[in-house]
């Protein structure tokens, strides 16, 4: 097909930003091209209004990707905050579409590493001057609060897209394009061959995408996949597919004009309890998957996908130890705003407060037990008194299980600070909870103690322990068993925090130390920081290292006598 995008102007267009991206990478320091402000769009991309009126305008729709073989029409997305979303999606018959994602990989495989990675650019430079459209599909498929969905549903979502293809691109050219190989025979004719070197691809990659964070646990391996040459066909989560269908259909776009098969991009929406991503992931064609959410369903694909390479983030209980201060306020404001923050329904979210029975020294004076349990309710109170502004931060919760969840918290244990209901200002249908506090103490020595489980939401536990070194043994334990996606320690002693960060090197899990600013546990920056590790149950790979991009291609070699 005729390309009206061409490999100069994409050259042009994002060459330097490919370049960026790699030599941020290499130094993991902080950089962006996308920016996180409200009000920095509008000029040649899409205003906050501009992206109201774009997404109103979906509603009631029918959002026709043009992707061949569809068979029927599918939706059913409810909004979080209340309104049905009424849109329909296509629903693709699998006989037909795989075969028309295959076709297409030829001709993207051949045209290398650079003109894959900077059409990645131009998709992702695209969605990011709709950001305040995405924005809007985020907000209302998840709950995330407007500006987490601005944030973490744009911006942070394309830095981690970005980030996938730098890396791929890295990997790919690290062996040379093309090469002459001579080799002296003494007084005879040197032996000389031509060789060439070709990234390339698994085949037709699964992205089965999730009901909290579409975009921001989505693009990376999409990105990554495509990028390294595979073609993408992106199940998204029945109650999130809006964000993704928006991508897809960006994606196709950019593909055809730049001269590719745009079913080289793909949506696999569903009828209801249709179950299409089990089918989809044992079928042959099937060669790299793509997973966020339970741990039943990511281990049930790690033992049947035997035919692809399963990238997985999985459930996990994130720990804080809480030992000692000399910022007491400060880590209080830290851990109530990380405890609060889209009602505790990230998986980075802190879950159990190990805390010494004897209380901890601060720089306000030694602390009770109690007193540190009872200040961190009274500083999340003081964040959230505001219900406007509690709305804003909370979000609406995702789903009725997440409700549930909540609901039946109160019978794990005994209750230290008690969740409130809030109406939200302008969704009054929205399900609004501020976090709740259950008290625990691991000296009963419980196996089947709840805080040794992962209970998503805004559920956390203060954990009486007897000692820091109770802490650091409860912490390996956690760690090993459940796995963990965050780990957080406040510590003024070297010893304690010698001792978590050689539990978290054993354990294979992120350490954030001591945090009392503008910097939470939940929150990881693109190009510096490692979402997941790949070695505990959590996750089994890191957002976004060469392990997580190497395994989606080969390199194939061809030589020849000169």
């Amino acid at each position: 097909m005729a390309a009206t995008l061409t490999p100069a102007q994409l050259a042009e267009r994002h060459r330097a930003t490919l370049e960026s991206a790699l030599e941020t990478i290499g130094t993991r320091a902080y950089w962006s091209p996308h920016p996180e402000h409200p009000k920095a769009y509008g000029d040649g991309s899409l205003s906050l209004a501009e992206g109201k009126a774009a997404f109103d305008a979906l509603l009631g729709t029918r959002l026709d990707t043009g992707q061949p073989g569809t068979d029927d029409w599918v939706g059913g997305e409810v909004s979080p905050y209340g309104p049905k979303l009424g849109i329909t999606y296509p629903h693709p018959d699998l006989r037909v579409l795989l075969p028309a994602m295959r076709a297409g990989l030829p001709a993207w495989r051949d045209a290398g590493p650079e003109t894959r990675a900077l059409v990645c650019l131009e998709i992702l430079a695209r969605i990011s001057a709709r950001t305040h459209e995405f924005a809007q599909a985020v907000m209302h498929t998840t709950g995330q609060g407007f500006m987490m969905a601005m944030q973490a549903g744009g911006p942070h979502a394309q830095d981690r897209g970005l980030e996938a293809v730098a890396v791929a691109f890295g990997e790919q050219t690290r062996a040379p394009a093309a090469a002459r190989w001579t080799k002296p025979q003494g007084k005879r004719d040197p032996l000389v061959l031509d060789k060439r070197f070709t990234p390339v691809p698994r085949g037709i990659a699964l992205v089965i995408g999730c009901n909290t964070f579409p975009t921001w646990n989505g693009y990376p391996g999409l990105f990554a996949s495509l990028a390294t040459g595979n073609p993408v066909l992106v199940k998204p989560h029945p109650r999130a597919v809006l964000p993704l269908a928006l991508t897809v259909a960006v994606a196709r776009d950019v593909l055809a004009e730049a001269g590719f098969s745009p079913d080289l991009v793909a949506l696999a929406a569903e009828h209801p309890d249709e179950g299409v991503a089990k089918a989809l992931a044992v079928h042959p064609d099937v060669r790299i998957i793509d997973y966020t959410g339970s741990t039943a369903f990511g281990e049930w694909l790690e033992t049947h996908a035997r035919q692809a390479r399963v990238y997985t983030e999985k459930a996990g209980v994130n720990t804080v130890v809480v030992h000692s201060t000399d910022d007491y306020r400060g880590m209080l404001a830290n851990l109530a705003f990380s405890l609060s923050l889209y009602s505790g329904q990230m998986c980075t979210t802190p879950q159990n407060l190990l805390i010494p029975r004897s209380g901890i020294d601060t720089d306000a004076g030694h602390r009770t037990f109690d007193e540190v349990v009872a200040d961190l309710g009274a500083e999340i109170d003081a964040l959230l008194g505001d219900d406007a502004r509690a709305a804003g931060l909370l979000g609406a919760l995702v789903n009725a299980d997440v409700k549930a969840r909540l609901g039946g918290a109160a019978e794990l244990g005994d209750v230290a600070f008690a969740s409130r209901e809030i109406t939200h200002p302008e969704f009054p249908d929205a399900v609004v909870r501020t976090p709740l506090i259950i008290r625990a103490d691991a000296a009963a020595g419980d196996a089947d103690a709840p805080y040794l489980a992962e209970c998503f939401g805004p559920v956390s536990f203060a954990v009486a322990v007897d000692s820091a070194e109770d802490a650091v043994a409860l912490l390996r334990r956690t760690i090993a068993e459940r796995g963990a996606m965050t780990v957080s320690a406040y510590t003024t002693s070297d010893e304690v925090a010698r001792a978590v960060e050689e539990a978290c090197l054993d354990e294979c899990a992120q350490l954030s130390l001591n945090l009392t600013g503008g910097v939470y546990v939940n929150q990881t920056a693109a190009f510096s920081d490692l979402h997941g590790s790949g070695g505990n149950p959590a996750a089994n790979a890191a957002l976004c290292d060469a392990a997580f991009v190497a395994e989606r291609f080969r390199v194939v070699e061809v030589r020849r006598p000169v």
